[in-house]
This record gives C-alpha cells, sequence and structure tokens, in this order.
C-alpha cells in the first residue's frame, strides 16, 4: 500500500510542535511494517534544508485566484529518515525561515495545497491513500472529490484527515472563495462553517474517515471544539481516536546522546542521579531535591499562564523543598514573568526560554517530575517522553493524557493526576509529588522503573493506522 502524508510540519525538517513528531516518525514505522509511506510539505528554509542533498522531481504551475504561481517538488536522495520526503516550493510564499505567523498563511498554505493536488494527479498510477494532517492540509479532501481540475485523477482516491489539534481550525472569509479551484457550486456548503471557509470542517466532511491522536480527544471534541462539537458529533460514524506513538530510537535513555549518563530501567535511580546533577550545576538548583520540570510552548493552551502563581506559591507553600525547571517559548508575557522568577527565586526556579532539543533530553533524563496542567491536550507527547525515561508525569486528567496516565493513587499507578487546570490543582498536585519523593522512596523508584517498561512505540499505532487504510480499499 502507498500512503501520501501531507503535512506542514515533519521533523527534522520543521516542527512547531506534535505533529512535526508524528509525521516525522508514523511513516517510518509504515514502511518497516511493508508498505510504501512517503511526506508532501512545504520547503521552508531551515537548517535541514542546506544540510541534506536534494533532487528535482518536478515542476509545475497553478492559479491561486487570478494569480499564476510556479512550484517545484524535490526529494531527499538518501533516504536517511527512512521514508521518502518531498519539499514544495513556491517562491514568495513557502520560501520563509518560519513555519507559521505570517499575514499571508491563508494563502501560502493554499498555494501549497493546490501544488500538492496538482503534483499527485499527474503521476502516472494513484497511491492509496492521501493522509492529511491538521486544517493546513485540510481543503485537499475537498479539492480532490470536487475540484474540476483534480476529481478526475484523484476523486477515488481514499482519503485521511488527522486532527492533531482542533482549536486551530484555519477559517478566512467567504471574500476569498475566488482563491479555490472551480467546483460546482451547489457544493459550497462543504466548505462553509459559521459563515466562513473553514478548512478544518471541510475536511471532516469530506475525508472518507477522520481520526484525533487519543480516544478520549476524540470524545471531547463532541462537547469542546472551538464552535464545531456539533460536527464532531455528525460525523462520529467516521471518526475515530488513535493515540500517537513515540519514536523509540530517538527517544531511548540507553542510547541517548544528548544526555551525559544512559541507563535503563534497572539503573535508573544512577542514570537519572547523574542527569539531574548535571542539570542541577547548569540551573544553579539543588541535587538533592526533588526537580519538577515544564517543558512545551508557553500559551494558554498548555495552562502555561498559570505556572508563575503555581510555581510561586508551592516554593513558599513547600517552604522550598522542591527545585523547577522550565524550557519554552511562547507568549512574551508569560516568558517575561518566568524571567523575573529567575531572580526571586534564585536556587528554587530556573528557565529557558527558547527551543532547545538537546537539553529537553537532558529535562526528559535529569527531571523526577514532568509538569502538565494543558486545558487543552489532543494526544501529549512529553508524557510518553517522560514515562521513557523514567520521569513521573504530573497531568491534567484529560485528552491523551487521561488515555496514557494512571494515577499512583489507583491499581498499578504510575503518575500523579488532577482534575482542574488551576493554581490550586497545580500547588496541590506540587505536594504530593514532594510527598512521594521524600516519604515514599520505595514506592517512587519502583513506579519509575516500571513505567520506563511500558511500550508506547509507534508500532501499535502504526498497525492501528493500517487497518484504518485498508478498510477503504476496494474489496474490504
Amino acid at each position: 500500500m502507498e500512503i501520501i502524508h501531507v503535512s506542514a510540519e515533519c521533523y527534522p525538517m520543521a516542527k512547531a510542535g506534535g505533529l512535526g513528531d508524528v509525521v516525522g516518525a508514523l511513516p517510518k514505522y509504515q514502511n518497516e511494517l511493508g508498505h510504501i509511506a512517503k511526506v508532501v510539505m512545504p520547503m521552508y528554509r531551515t537548517k535541514f534544508l542546506y544540510q541534506n542533498e536534494w533532487e528535482l522531481v518536478h515542476e509545475g504551475g497553478q492559479a491561486l485566484g487570478s494569480e499564476w504561481f510556479k512550484y517545484s517538488v524535490i526529494k531527499e536522495k538518501t533516504n536517511k529518515l527512512g521514508f521518502d520526503l518531498y519539499l514544495v516550493d513556491i517562491n514568495g510564499k513557502l520560501d520563509r525561515e518560519r513555519i507559521y505567523g505570517y499575514e499571508d498563511d491563508t494563502e501560502r498554505f493554499l498555494c501549497f495545497q493546490l501544488a500538492v493536488c496538482d503534483w499527485i494527479g499527474r503521476w502516472q498510477h494513484r497511491p492509496d491513500i492521501i493522509h492529511c494532517h491538521d486544517h493546513h492540509t485540510g481543503l485537499i479532501p475537498f479539492m480532490a472529490r470536487h475540484a474540476y481540475a483534480f476529481r478526475y485523477q484523484l476523486g477515488s482516491v481514499p482519503t485521511v484527515f488527522t486532527i492533531h489539534n482542533g482549536e486551530y481550525q484555519g477559517q478566512f472569509g467567504w471574500d476569498k472563495h475566488y482563491y479555490l479551484p472551480a467546483y460546482d457550486s451547489w457544493n459550497w456548503g462543504l466548505l462553509d462553517w459559521d459563515d466562513a471557509i473553514n478548512p478544518m470542517a471541510s475536511a471532516i466532511k469530506c475525508a472518507w474517515k477522520v481520526t484525533t491522536v487519543s480516544p478520549s480527544y476524540m470524545d471531547e471534541l463532541k462537547h469542546s471544539a472551538n464552535g464545531l462539537q456539533d460536527l464532531f458529533e455528525y460525523e462520529k460514524g467516521k471518526s475515530i481516536g488513535i493515540i500517537n506513538g513515540i519514536d523509540t530510537a530517538v527517544w531511548d535513555p540507553q542510547t541517548d546522546g544528548f544526555i551525559v549518563k544512559n541507563y535503563n530501567n534497572e539503573l535508573v535511580v544512577q542514570g537519572k542521579d547523574k542527569n539531574k546533577k548535571e542539570l542541577a550545576a547548569q540551573f544553579g538548583l539543588d541535587a538533592e531535591k526533588p526537580l519538577i520540570t515544564f517543558i512545551g510552548r508557553l500559551v494558554g493552551e498548555k495552562a502555561a499562564d498559570l505556572l508563575p502563581d503555581a510555581i510561586g506559591q508551592s516554593i513558599y507553600q513547600y517552604q522550598g523543598k522542591a527545585n523547577f525547571l522550565i524550557l519554552g517559548s511562547g507568549d512574551p508575557e508569560i516568558e517575561n514573568q518566568l524571567d523575573q522568577m529567575k531572580h526571586r527565586f534564585k536556587g528554587y526556579f530556573n528557565a529557558y526560554i527558547g527551543y532547545n532539543e538537546g537539553l529537553s533530553h537532558l529535562l526528559y533524563a535529569g527531571s523526577d517530575f514532568l509538569l502538565m496542567p494543558s486545558r487543552v491536550e489532543p494526544c501529549g507527547l512529553n508524557q510518553l517522553y517522560a514515562l521513557r525515561y523514567g520521569t513521573v508525569p504530573v497531568v491534567r486528567n484529560i485528552g491523551g493524557l487521561k488515555d496514557t496516565v494512571v494515577d499512583y493513587g489507583d491499581p498499578g499507578g504510575f503518575g500523579i493526576k488532577m482534575e482542574q487546570s488551576s493554581v490550586g490543582d497545580i500547588a496541590y498536585s506540587v505536594g504530593r509529588a514532594i510527598d512521594l519523593y521524600s516519604n515514599k522512596p520505595d514506592l517512587y523508584n519502583t513506579m519509575r522503573g516500571k513505567m520506563m517498561t511500558i511500550d508506547h512505540g509507534w508500532d501499535m499505532s502504526a498497525k492501528q493506522y493500517l487497518q484504518l487504510y485498508e478498510s477503504l480499499q476496494p474489496g474490504q
């Protein structure tokens, strides 16, 4: 079976969040299971682009309204990622360093989707599946089925749409409808939601199957989906939640080149202590105290706005019995608050504002607890990395966190869960973490060894996606 993944992100070419990690791993595991999986994404100007060799495989052109644009497609030569990676280049649109955040993002990703449909439509054969990820590719299922320019070539190719984050839907006004290729006008309703063209809503309506990145998140979207709740309820018959996996070759404490001491589940105590001492030395913290970390985007969705008050309250309430370390970037106001806290709570708190892949690995290896008080968490990969490295996840009971973490107060538990994203709930959970670390060392170390043996690799998830694809094939 040949699967084409279309995405705005793919690690290590470009990544802003979990989407990049998923699209950078899932195709590799599908190939290892004997299928042909490829990735198509925009040609941003990133380090990976300049550090690798490419070959030109196609040149073409398409219309964005009255504007004609040329595009080219290049392919990474060595298959170093375990799958073929194709980049679509459009001068003036995709030739940027950043992935998102430009005023013309609507036009940029429309051009990308038009180019992808045009290119795949010109292949001598047809792929078995076109798998689209998030709203940046959400109009492909509609265009493949209904646009005059593409429906003859692509209308019979099954499309799967995966929602990594339902909060961001890519909607734009009907005043830009002329950007779209010609289609039968009575199909306009397949594009519309709440009087706007909504790529995510369109994909949910038009894709053959819809998936989310955890079963609980699929259920939650029927009640809270930034306005799409009724649509998710209506389309639940073709929708399924499949939990993400992690790339266990990249995230492996036994071989990880970013950490100072490699270890396995039997050497978890010694291994983590060495890495923790390195972090403590780098950031001026006490290696004898439990180290509680947060890794990720400093945005409201992750409840990062609660961290300054929650950490400050915890330091006072528990008389400095724990250290806190944050790695992330996002809202400038949150960044500024955390920066100021470095001086106020020196010796108890520190932060690295920015993105640092190597440091994130060291944090998973050296932390005792990972804090994830998210307001929204479709799947969450950080808690899976934490489990892999023997770091106890302290999470809100929501989305993929609900599906992957069991509170240590429950039978077989190995994490700490909170019900609400609030300063009080976070501080209370910090207290439970301190108590576990300080007063129940045997239970704590048993939990750490046990969690490292839980299999959250991609094999199972990749097989579930393949079963889904197979259900869409003729004769199935």
